[in-house]
């Protein structure tokens, strides 16, 4: 029995970067990309170079625009849906894993 609670401790530690990603497989978490791109997905698999295979990928872009008669910030923000999707890890700025409760 102490076997199998050091070994389920052993797979839920994070004691390397990656294995905070390693922990979030199969999981729903939030991807910031360059060029302001945000990303809701499900990580399917990755690699140490964090190149990623996503899926149920919600994809936002968010645009700022001058208003030309009041010169205010206007925020456009474009959604849509790509099921599958793979990102070369050289274009990730941020991997935020889903809450832990517990």
């Amino acid at each position: 029995m102490t076997d199998d609670v050091d070994q389920q401790q052993t797979i839920n530690t994070v004691e390397e970067p990656l294995d905070l990603i390693r922990l979030s497989l199969d999981e729903q978490i939030y991807v910031k990309m360059r060029n302001d791109l945000e990303l809701q997905v499900r990580l399917h698999a990755y690699d140490q170079h964090l190149n990623m295979v996503l899926e149920d990928v919600e994809e936002t872009v968010t645009t700022i625009e001058i208003d030309e008669e009041t010169y205010e910030e206007i925020y456009k923000s474009t959604k849509w849906n790509i099921l599958m999707l793979f990102v070369w890890g050289d274009g990730v700025v941020l991997v935020a894993p889903p809450l832990r409760v517990g």
